[in-house]
């Protein structure tokens, strides 16, 4: 009898599929959920939809972090890119509203 493998089927990327991120703020900072916060991180994924489209199939938003599910577009699988634009945005805008850099740990 011949022995099958599950993980020879297992689909560890596929392009124009769904994908689950959970995200943590720096230091585990409770910021966002702030009125701030929110603005901030909505305008920041408005602004990376616009220039590389996706879509926010569901988000949970937790003080520290946060866990979304995304679909991109067929073809494409660069989540990476998407979530370095939204993470730029969201500081640049933090901070020129008001908001306050983390302390950065030795390491960075």
């Amino acid at each position: 009898m011949e022995e099958r493998s599950t993980l020879a089927n297992y689909l560890r990327s596929r392009h124009g599929a769904t994908y689950f991120f959970t995200l943590v703020t720096a230091n585990r900072r409770p910021i966002l959920t702030t009125r701030l916060g929110r603005r901030c991180l909505r305008e920041a994924f408005s602004v990376a939809r616009h220039s590389r489209p996706f879509e926010v199939l569901a988000i949970v938003l937790l003080p520290d972090h946060l866990h979304t599910i995304w679909e991109l577009p067929l073809g494409d699988a660069d989540y990476s890119t998407r979530w370095r634009h939204i993470k730029t945005e969201f500081t640049r805008r933090w901070i020129s509203g008001g908001g306050r850099e983390a302390e950065k740990s030795n390491s960075r």
